[in-house]
């Protein structure tokens, strides 16, 4: 039997009114090809046509045509007589690199693998395990993500406080050499298992507890074996400048190249200083030194509610932070550290700035603020009874809370900078689940939409190069983050007249609208703004992808 192409996609594409060609028409001329003969294989499995290319370079957009076959990019140029499976008419739509998240949070991937959230962003890559946290044991874990599937390609840094609280549990000290050699073990086994290089969350425990000398001497490890260093700052507020300048040493003393992730200013007191964090890694990366940044586009944070807590307190975890609670002069203290992380950090020195989003003991609190639990309890709304507040929530067993204590001219200043990437520092979410930051849905839309189309900040190809072939050359992923010849067919379709973020503040579970069309590997991922359940990612590895 001769193989007979029959060009479906121009039955679901091409729709003149949006009519459907009708059903007798289609099996009248598939009975046609097959009588004249038709033997030609389709020259590609997806053809996009027409499309304004935006090739992730940060040049001006060009009008061609993308072929791709298999999960690769063919040939770009003029397609128009080429014959493809599925061909998408992309006139008036924009055409990038599919988008690469350089921080996401993908714990709840075993369950969550079809990573919808994500991909339905225009997210093909996402670099997991920031903030110090990651998987372990670190292969075996990619090795499950091999085995079921993911829906978007997913990469992995090794995290210092997984690290540490293996071998150290939450000891408030300094490791022991014995200890150091067994944590510099485990950073070299999980880059020798393919993670990207080493995540140091120094505000969290128990990174808190550790000095830059223990730090340097990890990212040694990681450095030696090509990976890079992504940083959760020791401070973000009133010590932000300080921290700042301890992750440039540790580029210097490492030789590893470092991201200052989700580059923020937290505080009142701060804010506008990311003039000055801004010159500091101008200055650094005058000197020789890879310095680099990623942001999430919104004036808020999300984090555990035990951010406003002394790290001192917290040491050896929940239990040990009630015994001391029984001790009044350390209450004391303790809740002194709480009033002044209240007014100076990320209380934002209001209690309608620190928002609960996920109260597994209340969730009548989810979405609510601070303020309004004090009132609920009949206290008054001040910052000390909000500092008791805090400690009941601790004892309770934590919530996780959206805190607006940043300023959007900060966002913007930061934004602009040539070397900040677009990060999410999203979690994989379900419809329905707690009262996530918006930025879980709306990241990537809303930089394109909000950040460029409404407010001009950056331009649509610098927005798209730092999305696409800045992460990719950071990660040295050298056939991803580019529209041409020869790289994976990692591609996002979008209409940059309505592309935008949904999610709020208020009402978070809301799916972005205007990305048209997502392709990951080659696979449809989201067809005409449908998502398609298909899991077309790959696990990624830097001795596969990078080297």
């Amino acid at each position: 039997m001769k193989n007979c192409f029959l060009p479906d996609a121009l039955f679901i594409r091409y729709k003149p009114n949006n009519t459907m060609i009708s059903k007798n028409f289609i099996l009248l001329l598939t009975a046609l090809l097959v009588l004249v003969g038709c033997s030609k294989s389709p020259d590609f499995d997806i053809i996009i046509l027409n499309g304004t290319v935006y090739d992730g370079s940060g040049s001006e957009p060009v009008v061609m045509d993308i072929g791709i076959r298999g999960s690769v990019i063919e040939k770009t140029g003029n397609l128009s007589k080429a014959k493809g499976n599925v061909i998408i008419e992309a006139g008036g739509l924009a055409i990038a690199p599919g988008f690469i998240d350089m921080h996401a949070h993908l714990d709840p991937i075993l369950e969550l693998s079809e990573c919808e959230s994500m991909v339905r962003q225009g997210v093909t890559t996402a670099l997991g395990g920031p903030d110090g946290s990651s998987p372990w044991p670190f292969g075996n874990y990619l090795d499950t993500l091999n085995r079921i599937g993911v829906g978007m390609n997913v990469a992995y840094l090794i995290g210092h406080n997984t690290v540490r609280r293996n071998v150290m549990s939450l000891d408030n000290r300094p490791p022991a050499p014995e200890e150091l050699e067994q944590m510099k073990a485990q950073i070299g086994q999980a880059m020798d298992e393919g993670a990207f290089g080493i995540s140091t969350g120094l505000k969290y425990l128990p990174g808190a507890f550790s000095e830059i000398d223990e730090v340097i001497a990890l990212s040694k490890v990681a450095s030696s074996k090509g990976g890079i260093y992504t940083s959760h700052l020791r401070e973000e507020g009133l010590g932000l400048l300080p921290a700042v300048r301890e992750a440039i040493t540790i580029s210097r003393e490492a030789g590893i190249p470092v991201v200052l992730t989700h580059h923020k200013v937290i505080g009142k007191p701060m804010w506008g200083k990311s003039v000055q964090t801004l010159a500091m890694v101008d200055s650094a990366r005058a000197a020789g030194l890879d310095i680099k940044l990623d942001q999430y586009p919104y004036n808020a944070s999300y984090t555990g509610i035990s951010i406003l807590i002394p790290s001192w307190a917290r040491a050896g975890g929940n239990d040990a932070f009630k015994e001391r609670l029984t001790d009044p002069a350390l209450r004391d203290s303790i809740k002194a550290g709480i009033i002044y992380n209240m007014r100076n950090d990320r209380g934002g020195d209001d209690l309608t700035r620190v928002q609960f989003a996920k109260v597994e003991w209340m969730k009548e609190l989810e979405g609510k603020t601070l303020k309004y639990w004090c009132e609920k309890k009949g206290l008054e709304p001040v910052i000390d009874n909000g500092a008791e507040l805090v400690i009941e929530a601790q004892v309770k067993g934590g919530a996780s809370c959206v805190f607006h204590a940043m300023d959007e001219r900060d966002v913007e200043r930061i934004m602009q900078h040539p070397q900040t990437m677009i990060a999410s520092d999203g979690r994989l979410v379900k419809p329905g689940i707690g009262h996530p930051h918006p930025r879980w849905y709306g990241t990537f839309p809303r930089v394109l939409g909000h950040y460029v189309r409404g407010k001009s900040i950056i331009t649509l190809p610098e927005a798209i190069y730092k999305m696409t072939k800045l992460p990719a050359t950071t990660l040295g992923l050298k056939d991803r983050g580019q529209i041409k010849q020869g790289m994976k067919a990692d591609v996002v379709v979008f209409d940059p007249a309505s592309v935008i973020d949904k999610a709020t503040f208020e009402a978070p579970h809301q799916y972005s609208e205007g990305i048209r069309y997502v392709m990951i590997n080659g696979q449809m991922a989201v067809d005409d703004g449908k998502f398609q359940h298909r899991k077309a990612g790959e696990v990624l590895r830097k001795e596969k992808s990078a080297n």
